[in-house]
């Protein structure tokens, strides 16, 4: 009996040293697995810290940008105005008999030659400017343009 009770015993101290190197080998992952998410916690947080500036980078880009659509808008309705008013007050051909009349009731016929010279000019002017089309301006997104004419 007395064999039996050492046997147990030995049995039962070899029982608790497994356990004791389980408990420790778990201790043990569950430290590692500590430091592991402690490591991307802050590879995280810093992923999250660049992503901020770049957000407000962004955040400050667009405003520029909004305030320039703004900007361009306006000298857009501008030019749109300028030309409406160039298009309607472009300069009339002087009336011909053909017309039915003339300046105060005089026929008038203007010279070919001046006529013709003055309808190049106006055209030159009108075609350097992009206005011969009678299209409406419009914003480009190109840096160093300011306008386009459609």
């Amino acid at each position: 009996m007395h064999e039996r009770k050492r046997k147990r015993m030995v049995s039962n101290r070899e029982s608790a040293r497994r356990s004791r190197e389980r408990k420790q080998k778990h201790l043990d992952d569950l430290t590692a697995q500590v430091a592991q998410l402690t490591e991307e916690n802050g590879q995280i947080l810093t992923s999250i810290n660049i992503t901020t500036q770049h957000f407000l980078s962004l955040e400050a880009d667009n405003s520029i940008l909004r305030a320039q659509v703004g900007e361009l808008s306006n000298r857009l309705d501008s030019l749109n105005d300028i030309l409406q008013f160039l298009t309607a007050t472009a300069t009339p051909s002087p009336p011909t008999t053909a017309d039915g009349g003339g300046y105060f009731g005089f026929e008038y016929e203007a010279p070919a030659a001046a006529a013709v010279m003055a309808e190049q000019q106006h055209c030159c002017f009108m075609n350097n400017m992009g206005f011969l089309n009678h299209q409406p301006l419009m914003a480009s997104a190109a840096a160093n343009d300011v306008f386009l004419v459609n």
